[in-house]
């Protein structure tokens, strides 16, 4: 079955509705695949950042939509201008939900309140399939509603919540009743009522129920409707309308039920000491239970353990671990191939560069997830004599205050051979992998095409600006690709080395911007040679090179000195919330705690930067967000949700959950992993039989070791020490250690 999927509103641009099936379509003048025709065109000319302007005087305007010389290369190099700010772009309004708890087992979500009670409220309610079952499910005993004492999350799919009452006379000021309440994500509610009473009670129960049928998005977006009229079915209540129907069935079945009110009831009797319970079942007409795909022995991940000083680490590992399995869903069109969702509540279903970039970070937990991703995508690519053929669809996303949007199509279409190249080295069978070599060929040769006589890769499309991570994901593109063609003895290789030397030479000088504090790399440089210099996260992405044979990582955009001076950027206090990695530096113009691009710590770029810095060699720099990172999991109960504000950390403070924010989110969860597994730094290069280790020799955590890991299809353990020694506990047999 395929889910909606909302698009990320604080991400692509705003809109809700079903994710539209990708088209060769192509929309103005960038060749962008157009899945999604309400998304309105960010090329339009005219698009600039305004500076913040202290003087009074008439603030300078940088155009992106200018034009190329004929080669594609940017007319001149011009002095770095402050650049503008773009218009204010309404966004669309969420309701809030970092205060919810969400079970997740896709299909199916519960959403609720931390008083328990589904109120018909905001997002609250039993969803399955993107449409929500159940909106309201109230429950009052002896004619009052439970006080609400605790709700917590137990596993990503369940959640409990306890209510106490009085309803003894005697009792003094102790509550002698307790309503316990387990909710799962499968549409499965049981409430249990505990009596502590010194005499029997004959208790009252009334659950009051009601429903809407709406598509999330038409919740999210306010335009729900009122609830539907109930009709007694069996041993509950149904709800029908044109687009759906639910049903609610009790065991036991109530003694009364009243379809006018929605009210189900029971009078239940409590020895002293004793409990009764009821059992709800939500399910659309005629379907069946949930069967999650992550449980059991369908889950594609590793049941891995964490384990050593730190025993944050341990609950964070089995934390994100859960949240990726209850996150994964089956391709309709193959259900054996198995993908990531972006997220909960907003994104349930396939966002093509998340879906790569978690199924990448978390290579260690195997290659079956890779794969899945991998061949689900590789259905979606577009075919025919067009400029975008090879290009795998994706929809805008927000860049921020000083960009317009860019495309994930882009991001999508250069980090699938990526992916593929490195999964094969994390022990990806030889057969899949040439299976999914045309793909990625394809893919290879978009790049090329796209670039042309050019150096530089635009996005989006012919003309857009040059983002300096569109230019480290496409340069990582063409090294990992030649090495993956080389390997099969396809053709290709030593072209896309010409051109990432080209590129990496051009980068050095073109993208640097010269300042007093020792330079940075420019965010963007436009078409017609300008250089947006603000400092923001993105930047993380040149030090994410990719892994060679033998360990090895490939080489970056930067030089030796430059990156250097980048990692000292990404360590500062600016860029450093003590949270992890500001979207944003908290010194530029537009800086916002809370936005998404604009300050916002993005877990996903906290975790890149760490990994980049820990390859690169500076320690100190990644211990320092690691710390932070792991702290923040600690206050969000090991959940690490898509983003948090940017606020700087205190003594005893806590981070300030984003209202808006997917909790869990697949990236958010895969950052777990590659956290973790950066600390051990293990280089896998399986088709030649090796594994090297490169860990983080300060050991911020102290000792750590990780257990249940896949490495060449085979278990793979390895530990840390305080002194920052690796040693390799369980391996595949015949592979050695690497230099």
């Amino acid at each position: 079955m395929s889910l909606p999927s909302l698009p990320d509103a604080y991400d692509d641009i705003p809109s809700f509705g079903r994710l539209r099936q990708p088209t060769p379509r192509t929309r103005g003048g960038g060749g962008i695949p157009a899945p999604r025709p309400e998304i309105r065109n960010p090329s339009s000319p005219a698009i600039g950042v305004r500076s913040r302007n202290p003087t009074g005087t008439k603030p300078s305007t940088t155009g992106l939509g200018a034009s190329t010389s004929p080669t594609g290369t940017p007319t001149g190099n011009q002095a770095p201008t402050q650049p503008t700010l773009p218009g204010p772009r309404r966004p669309t309004e969420l309701p809030p939900a970092h205060t919810t708890l969400i079970c997740v087992a896709l299909p199916g979500l519960a959403i609720s309140g931390e008083h328990g009670q589904l109120t018909g409220e905001g997002l609250e309610g039993f969803y399955r399939g993107g449409r929500r079952m159940l909106s309201r499910c109230r429950i009052r005993v002896a004619g009052r509603e439970p006080l609400p004492v605790q709700a917590r999350m137990v596993t990503a799919d369940r959640a409990r919540f306890v209510g106490t009452l009085r309803v003894s006379a005697d009792a003094g000021p102790d509550p002698d009743v307790m309503v316990e309440r387990t909710r799962h994500a499968d549409g499965t509610e049981r409430i249990t009522l505990r009596s502590t009473a010194r005499r029997p009670l004959r208790l009252p129960v009334e659950v009051s129920l009601g429903t809407d049928l709406a598509e999330l998005s038409a919740v999210a977006s306010g335009s729900a409707g009122p609830e539907l009229p109930a009709s007694v079915r069996d041993s509950g209540l149904r709800w029908s309308c044109a687009t759906g129907h639910a049903t609610v069935t009790a065991s036991p079945p109530p003694s009364d039920a009243l379809a006018s009110a929605g009210l189900l009831r029971w009078e239940l009797e409590l020895p002293p000491g004793g409990s009764r319970s009821v059992e709800l079942r939500v399910r659309p007409d005629g379907a069946g239970p949930i069967r999650p795909v992550g449980r059991g022995a369908t889950s594609p991940l590793a049941q891995a353990e964490a384990a050593g000083d730190d025993p944050r680490v341990g609950a964070l590992l089995h934390t994100c671990l859960e949240d990726l399995e209850a996150l994964l869903l089956r391709d309709p069109a193959n259900p054996s191939d198995i993908h990531l969702a972006a997220g909960a509540p907003w994104r349930c279903g396939m966002a093509p560069a998340d879906a790569l970039i978690a199924a990448r970070m978390t290579l260690p937990l195997g290659t079956r997830l890779a794969a899945g991703t991998l061949r689900t995508l590789a259905r979606t690519q577009l075919a025919g004599p067009t400029a975008q053929s090879g290009k795998i669809p994706g929809p805008r996303r927000d860049a921020g205050p000083h960009l317009p949007p860019g495309c994930t199509g882009t991001e999508a279409t250069l980090l699938f051979p990526v992916l593929l190249a490195e999964a094969r080295r994390w022990g990806l069978p030889e057969q899949e992998t040439d299976d999914l070599l045309p793909a990625a060929e394809r893919c290879l040769r978009w790049l090329r095409a796209t670039v042309g006589a050019g150096t530089y890769l635009p996005d989006p499309g012919p003309g857009g600006p040059l983002r300096c991570e569109t230019q480290a994901h496409a340069h990582r593109a063409a090294l990992l690709g030649a090495d993956l063609l080389d390997a099969y003895g396809r053709p290709g290789a030593d072209e896309l080395r010409e051109w990432a030397i080209r590129l990496r030479t051009r980068f050095q000088a073109d993208f640097w911007v010269e300042d007093r504090g020792g330079g940075r790399p420019a965010a963007v440089r436009t078409p017609d040679g300008c250089l947006v210099p603000h400092l923001g996260a993105a930047t993380a992405h040149l030090l994410d090179t990719g892994l060679l044979g033998g360990g090895r990582q490939a080489p970056g955009l930067l030089d030796k000195v430059q990156t250097e001076q980048l990692a000292r950027l990404l360590g500062g206090p600016a860029m450093d919330s003590g949270w992890g990695l500001r979207s944003l530096g908290a010194k530029e113009a537009a800086y916002n705690p809370f936005g998404h691009r604009s300050g916002a710590v993005r877990v996903q770029e906290t975790a890149i930067a760490v990994a980049g810095l820990a390859a690169a060699g500076y320690e100190k720099e990644a211990s320092a967000l690691i710390r932070g990172v792991l702290a923040a999991a600690e206050s969000f109960g090991h959940r690490l949700p898509e983003m948090y504000a940017g606020e700087q950390r205190t003594a005893g403070g806590a981070p300030l959950p984003h209202p808006a924010a997917c909790r869990p989110a697949a990236t958010a969860a895969a950052s777990g992993v590659l956290l973790l597994t950066t600390l051990v730094g293990i280089r896998p290069d399986t088709p030649s039989g090796t594994v090297t280790l490169r860990p983080v020799s300060s050991a911020p955590l102290g000792e750590i070791g990780l257990t249940g890991l896949r490495v060449a299809g085979a278990p793979f353990a390895v530990r840390v020490s305080r002194l920052g020694l690796a040693m390799v506990e369980e391996a595949a047999y015949g592979l050695q250690l690497g230099g």
